[in-house]
């Protein structure tokens, strides 16, 4: 591992990827080879949201990310 390496950045890069996801379009395909692309840029989307919000933290030489998936509180 680099010692260049910064978890923050990596955070942003997964954000751009969840929003890249979000806005790209379907291909010509049609019947169930589009709903399988449709469901495998769902799950894209939520990982790369999912890590986007994470907090990362380097200790040591070890990543740590923290998702909080609680629902949010009224």
């Amino acid at each position: 591992m680099s010692p260049a390496f910064d978890p923050q950045e990596m955070i942003v890069r997964f954000r751009e990827r969840a929003d890249a996801v979000k806005r790209r379009g379907l291909p010509p395909v049609e019947g169930p080879e589009r709903l399988r692309f449709m469901e495998a840029a769902k799950l894209d989307f939520q990982d790369f949201a999912m890590l986007g919000d994470a907090t990362a933290t380097l200790d040591d030489g070890i990543l740590r990310l923290e998702i909080d998936l609680r629902p949010p509180t009224s």
